[in-house]
């Protein structure tokens, strides 16, 4: 392992471990300031949804990613080709189905 390798490995695991502590906070159904378009509303709309359940429902989209995320300089590291594509991609599915998801149905509506 050279030192770009350690150097990436280190920089996505800060990444990673940032990731994934944001996660644990609003998997305890707190930190709605992290998610984008919600901390934006005035309060009357914000009064409109279970905060405390989009809190948990993000934080359980973010934990995949932000424990993938030093998957993509392992792969590099060890010449895998594939990881930062697979990472990619299993990232743009957890987005776009958290988009679904939480925008159809009224899920969140109180």
């Amino acid at each position: 392992m050279n030192a770009g390798g350690v150097a990436a490995l280190i920089i996505t695991g800060l990444i990673g471990l940032l990731l994934v502590s944001m996660g644990i906070v609003l998997l305890t159904g707190r930190g709605a300031f992290l998610i984008a378009g919600y901390n934006t509303m005035s309060k009357s709309e914000k009064a409109k949804y279970d905060a405390a359940a989009l809190c948990r429902f993000m934080g359980k989209i973010l934990l995949p990613i932000g424990l993938l995320t030093p998957s993509v300089a392992l792969g590099a590291i060890y010449g895998i080709s594939w990881v930062p594509s697979a990472y990619i991609a299993a990232t743009v599915a957890l987005v776009v189905f958290a988009a679904v998801y939480a925008n159809t149905g009224n899920r969140f509506r109180k």
